[in-house]
């Protein structure tokens, strides 16, 4: 395949379609579709490629339901219901039909069922609390599905909580446990292992998956994203991780990390981390630094690669949420141990979330 469709969200008042031609390396955009206030995270359901979720990440926040169609522009909405809390920072679809949003600044979330195809949401469904942690609060930001319970790292508590569905809704079951002050973000599975990416320490770990409900962790590796060098001033605070599936042309399964300088930036950017999960099962077991790739992007809090059935996993986008330097495609080289900026879209300044339709 050579022309790719990408849906971009950002802290705006629509969600952008962009035009990748893999041939002629350009990045068009194509259209603006109105939505809610601030759709800064967007998830496609996964078993209908047409239709998309969009958080407003407000005070209070709401979560809206789209159509896309043949080119990649939305319908009118859908469906909107409140996310039950303030600032959504994340959602997602789930295999079950229900959708996942976490509220970053109330320390809660929702699961929510759908009806008509995934299009419209159960007003009903319950809000999920989590345990407010001494001197500060809670701060979901993500879910996960895995192996039948929902994982949600939290920020604020140095947690990631076990989601476990059940008569009156999903309920925490049990907890990871992650480093006190090291506030994870974002997470991924691979391999039956936990990689975890913590913004407050930029690091990134691998963990067993211990036994539901609160098994023995045990932490392999943990290791610093700071690219060497970093310039005077700089505030890191890691954003988003990445592990695409394994295939013939990129056979190992690297892990793509976003660095995200929210101090005094440099020309060159905020940088993605590539790291290699070696020796597992071993004594050694760890994380080995392959690479870092400077974007020239300002504060990475998205980036998504393209789809594997179309050959689009050859591709990562990216973009930031700060100054003026848009949107980047780049493409996967040396097996994946590097990365090349291949396109550029300045027409809109910043964006915070992707999908690959």
């Amino acid at each position: 395949m050579v022309s790719f469709t990408i849906l971009a969200g950002g802290y705006d008042i629509f969600v952008a379609t962009y035009l990748f031609n893999a041939a002629t390396s350009s990045l068009t955009l194509q259209s603006k579709s109105p939505t809610g206030t601030n759709p800064s995270w967007i998830s496609l359901n996964p078993t209908n490629r047409s239709l998309l979720y969009a958080t407003n990440e407000n005070s209070p926040g709401a979560l809206q339901s789209f159509g896309v169609n043949a080119k990649g522009g939305l319908s009118s909405v859908l469906d909107t219901v409140a996310s039950g809390g303030d600032l959504p920072a994340f959602a997602t679809a789930l295999s079950t039909g229900e959708v996942a949003v976490m509220n970053y600044n109330s320390g809660n979330g929702r699961i929510l069922s759908t009806t008509s195809m995934g299009s419209k949401f159960n007003q009903g469904s319950p809000t999920i609390s989590f345990p407010k942690p001494a001197q500060t609060i809670s701060h979901p930001h993500m879910a996960l599905e895995h192996n039948g319970e929902v994982l949600v790292p939290d920020l604020g508590g140095d947690m990631i909580w076990r989601l476990k569905s059940g008569s009156g809704g999903y309920k925490i079951q049990g907890s990871i446990p992650q480093p006190k002050g090291s506030g994870p973000r974002h997470i991924a599975v691979f391999n039956d292992r936990l990689f975890t990416i913590h913004e407050l320490a930029s690091t990134l770990s691998v963990q067993n998956i211990p036994p539901a409900p609160n098994g023995t962790v045990t932490t392999f590796a943990s290791v610093s994203i700071i690219p060497p060098n970093p310039p005077a001033g700089a505030v890191y605070a890691a954003a988003e991780i990445l592990i695409p599936a394994p295939c013939a042309q990129f056979p190992t399964p690297y892990i793509y990390v976003s660095n995200r300088n929210t101090g005094t930036q440099a020309p060159a950017g905020d940088s993605i981390a590539i790291f290699e999960h070696v020796n597992q099962g071993s004594a050694n077991e760890g994380l080995k630094l392959v690479n870092q790739v400077f974007t020239g992007l300002d504060q990475i809090r998205g980036m998504e690669f393209g789809n594997l059935a179309n050959g689009g996993d050859e591709f990562l986008i990216a973009g930031g949420v700060a100054g003026t330097a848009g949107v980047v495609v780049l493409q996967r080289t040396d097996g994946g141990r590097n990365l090349e900026i291949v396109a550029r879209n300045l027409d809109i300044p910043t964006r915070s979330s992707f999908v690959w339709l």
